[in-house]
This record gives C-alpha cells, sequence and structure tokens, in this order.
C-alpha cells in the first residue's frame, strides 16, 4: 500500500477512523440500549479491559500498518542518500521573500530540494493547492550558526501529480504578513512551482 499525495493518505485515513469509530459507537449504543431494558441480556459480552486493549491495539496497529506507506516519510530517513533533481536557496526577512525564483517547472517524478533560512523572525514555508489544501510545509527558524552562516532549513519533496501550487507562509509572525484589513496575504505567492509530465491519475 502506497499512497503518492496527502490526499491520498488522508482518503484512506477517513475511511478507516469512520469505520473505527462506527464499531465504537455500536458498541456504545449496544450497552446503552441493553440499559433501558429490565430483562437485557448481552448477547455478546465484553471486558471492559479487554475491549479498551482492542481499541489501543488497533488504533496503534493501524499507524504501525501505514507509516511506512507514505511516501515522505521513508524519503525523510534515507535523505542522506537522495540526490535531488533540483534544488533552491532563498531567504525571507521582515515578512520578504529574497532570492524567489519566479516560478519553478518540476517534471513528474523529480524530487526537489527546498532550502530556506530566516533573517529575523520564524517563519513557514508552505505549498497549497489551488482549493487551498496543503501540499507540504515546513517551519522556518532564524538563527545563525557559529560562523555566523544563517541557518538552513531545508525539505525533500518529490512531486507525483501535475499541478500549479501557491507558496505562503505557514507561520504567524505578526500581523506584517497581512493588509490591514487583514483579506490580503502579502507573503502569498501564486504559480510558485508547477509540476509538469504526470499521466493521467497523477501517477508518474
Amino acid at each position: 500500500m502506497t499512497f503518492s499525495n496527502s490526499l491520498e493518505l488522508l482518503a484512506f485515513h477517513e475511511t478507516a477512523y469512520t469505520i473505527y469509530a462506527l464499531m465504537i459507537i455500536s458498541v456504545v449504543a449496544w450497552f446503552g440500549y441493553n440499559l433501558t431494558r429490565k430483562e437485557a441480556k448481552s448477547i455478546v459480552r465484553i471486558p471492559f479491559y479487554g475491549y479498551m486493549a482492542f481499541l489501543v491495539a488497533g488504533g496503534v496497529g493501524h499507524h504501525i500498518f501505514t507509516y511506512n506507506a507514505i511516501p515522505w516519510v521513508s524519503q525523510d530517513i534515507t535523505r542522506h542518500d537522495i540526490k535531488p533533481d533540483q534544488s533552491y536557496e532563498f531567504e525571507i526577512e521582515k515578512h520578504k521573500w529574497i532570492g524567489l525564483p519566479k516560478q519553478i517547472v518540476v517534471q513528474c517524478g523529480q524530487t526537489v530540494k527546498f532550502d530556506v533560512h530566516s533573517r529575523d523572525l520564524v517563519y513557514g514555508f508552505g505549498l497549497f493547492r489551488k482549493d487551498g489544501t496543503l501540499v507540504t510545509q515546513m517551519q522556518v527558524n532564524p538563527g545563525t550558526d557559529v560562523n555566523g552562516i544563517l541557518d538552513s532549513n531545508d525539505m525533500l519533496w518529490t512531486f507525483n501529480h501535475n499541478g500549479v501550487f501557491d507558496l505562503t507562509s505557514t507561520e504567524y509572525s505578526g500581523p506584517e504578513q497581512y493588509s490591514e484589513d487583514g483579506k490580503k496575504d502579502l507573503m502569498l505567492v501564486k504559480d510558485f512551482v508547477k509540476v509538469v509530465g504526470c499521466k493521467d491519475g497523477g501517477a508518474k
């Protein structure tokens, strides 16, 4: 079982947890129904602690079963062995992007390294689909190393679906990120990443 993006993963978790929640609700409803009957007898007797153990095992087991199916997990664990197809480095200062390319064009299946440095505040680096859903994000912390060089905040991301994605900061770093009426995100960069070359359905 593999997932090529966060939407597929969330859809799977939604289905799994819906079933999980319905199982819990059905048992609670059954006990509640029997409490209203004077001569009720349980069809199945479930020890409380045994049932709790089942819930814990089911929840933990679900995540153990799926964690390595998430593409960016294994990629992050082995990132020291991965050579990105493209690398981009830029900075943020006073709520402005510095040295940012106008647009990045990525071929389907390519792995891109984003290396972002902050000169003053804690910001975020987030890519969003046009419907507002999040593709990926990381926190961008300020600071320098012992040589006075700005600390690196980097991540690898492999794009497996065609699309055009917007960029903005995902951390609140003060009201300066927005217009006076709060309606406009001044750090929003539209159409920052464009992914091309994927077959229909999103697979590479």
